[in-house]
């Protein structure tokens, strides 16, 4: 995916922009989940959620590269990688343009805002708006951004160097998948630094493309369908499924209640807001408690952005509908 010098290149981009965030063992939680439990806190990023590393490495990588640099960017998302996207392009006082569905968390789309992109909203589902946004590329000339690339994930991969050098040889890690980049940048780290750690990727139930592209041994298109928006994906990249389907262990599949729970447990046990996504990992580790149990496990809390009314019916105990 990436080489050494590549690595070296992305983390001093990350670093340049944020520090490292915490990686630690949380004791209530290994109580629940009966084995060590680390978690590596994505949500405390400066937009909460790992995905700003990717952006900060992709448009450095671009500016190095001894080429013209964009008039503008483009990209599709439900809403962190639309938040890296102009937080990264900020940094070069370019402009970026994002797409996202009908019906996108409004709080999301108020942090995009935020940064500065111009937001575009377009289809019913990610798939859908990222279509559009390959369309307004040509017609703009501007830069589409993919949702999965090399440098994004040398970028996000940053983080899971970050938690193996503060937990240690760990005998399994957790991770959502959206789009890949994060579960890929676990693989690759694990690998370069020689550790044997299983790395296990989640998905929600109601989309589970990268599971039955793991089944299949090639990608497979699903619907896409969970109130976790940051895994609610139906078409799989290629070279994302290729690298997941020789790198990870197993993926799981999590019910909408699972993560709900999993971000009450997030609440209750470290008082750390996790998004529906960023409860998965989380909420696959306690529905395989039963052959984790004495291990040494790490959960990735991929982001916090959840809204407001969200977060409060999770609290009331019910589970909000896709």
């Amino acid at each position: 995916m990436f080489t050494p010098e590549d690595f070296a290149l992305a983390e001093k981009a990350v670093h340049a922009a944020m520090r490292p965030t915490l990686a630690n063992p949380w004791p209530l939680l290994a109580e629940e989940a009966g084995c060590e439990v680390w978690v590596k806190h994505e949500n405390h990023t400066p937009t909460g959620a790992f995905k700003v590393r990717g952006g900060l490495n992709y448009m450095a990588r671009l500016h190095d590269s001894g080429r013209p640099m964009p008039a503008g960017f483009i990209s599709a998302t439900r809403g962190n990688h639309g938040q890296s996207v102009p937080f990264a392009a900020a940094r070069y006082g370019l402009p970026v343009t994002i797409v996202v569905p009908r019906g996108n968390s409004v709080e999301k789309n108020a942090a995009m805002r935020a940064l500065g992109a111009e937001l575009i909203e377009h289809g019913e589902s990610f798939d859908e708006a990222k279509e559009y946004a390959a369309r307004l590329a040509q017609e703009r000339d501007l830069h589409m951004v993919p949702p999965f690339h090399p440098w994004l994930v040398a970028g996000v991969a940053t983080y899971a160097k970050e938690l193996y050098e503060a937990a240690g040889e760990l005998d399994a890690v957790y991770a959502p998948i959206g789009m890949g980049s994060g579960l890929s940048g676990l693989i690759a780290m694990r690998d370069m630094m020689g550790l044997k750690t299983q790395v296990i990727g989640v998905v929600a139930q109601g989309a589970d493309a990268y599971l039955r592209s793991f089944k299949a041994g090639r990608p497979v298109s699903a619907p896409a369908s969970s109130f976790a928006d940051g895994m609610a994906v139906g078409i799989p990249h290629p070279d994302a499924v290729d690298y997941i389907n020789r790198g990870a262990e197993r993926i799981v599949a999590v019910s909408e209640d699972d993560i709900a729970a999993a971000i009450r447990l997030y609440y209750t046990a470290t008082h750390n807001l996790a998004e529906g996504a960023g409860a998965a990992a989380l909420a696959a580790l306690m529905r395989e408690r039963g052959i984790m149990r004495g291990k040494r496990c790490a959960v990735i809390l991929s982001g916090g952005n959840i809204d407001a009314d969200k977060f409060a019916a999770v609290l009331s105990g019910k589970t909000p509908a896709p």
